[in-house]
């Protein structure tokens, strides 16, 4: 059984249950950024950057954090994520057990990871582990899908990168493979 301490159970989260962008009510998708800061890597390769929007889900407050792919020649793809709980943004996000999201910084990418059903519920179908660059007291981190996004108050993560769209999860995890992403940049 996969069990990450940053992604306890949670108690409330019974059904993984897909939604769309309009259950979600994220008329305001369209602000995404079209063009994408320099990140410095290799000429070709693939990297995943985070980094807050002024977005937020309306029934529970969590930010929207954008989670976009970058690849050379190719369009950037974006996902709506959530990263920690929606009144810790401002906690020590170098602290375990904060609730935070993630810290800035560089991050190499695990595994895509199919999750079973000995796994919590809340973690979704599939677990890509990520591993801190920098010094921190975070540990244990991944992106999953967070299924209770704007559902209830098990919405947020408990510090990793939640993606509130089941198709955008199975999507990512595809184009993690097949372009052989393994960097994540998180920004402020």
């Amino acid at each position: 059984m996969v069990v990450r301490s940053c992604l306890a159970l949670k108690l409330l989260a019974l059904l993984v249950v897909p939604c769309s962008a309009a259950e979600m009510d994220l008329a305001s998708a369209s602000r995404l950024p079209t063009t994408s800061p320099s990140i410095s890597t290799s000429a070709n390769e693939s990297v995943l950057v985070l980094n807050r929007t002024t977005r937020s889900l309306p029934r529970t407050g969590d930010p929207i954090w954008s989670l976009r792919l970058e690849t050379p020649g190719q369009p950037v793809q974006h996902f709506d994520a959530v990263s920690g709980r929606a009144h810790r943004q401002n906690a020590d996000r170098y602290r375990s057990g904060t609730r935070a999201p993630l810290p800035a910084g560089r991050y190499v990418l695990g595994p895509v990871e199919p999750l079973g059903p000995a796994d919590p519920r809340e973690l979704g179908p599939i677990w890509i582990g990520i591993e801190p660059q920098f010094p921190t007291g975070r540990g244990h981190l991944g992106i999953h899908l967070d299924p209770s996004a704007n559902r209830n108050a098990n919405s947020g993560t408990l510090g990793c990168v939640g993606l509130i769209r089941w198709d955008d999860m199975q999507t990512l995890a595809g184009l993690v493979q097949r372009r052989n992403v393994r960097t994540l940049v998180v920004s402020e």
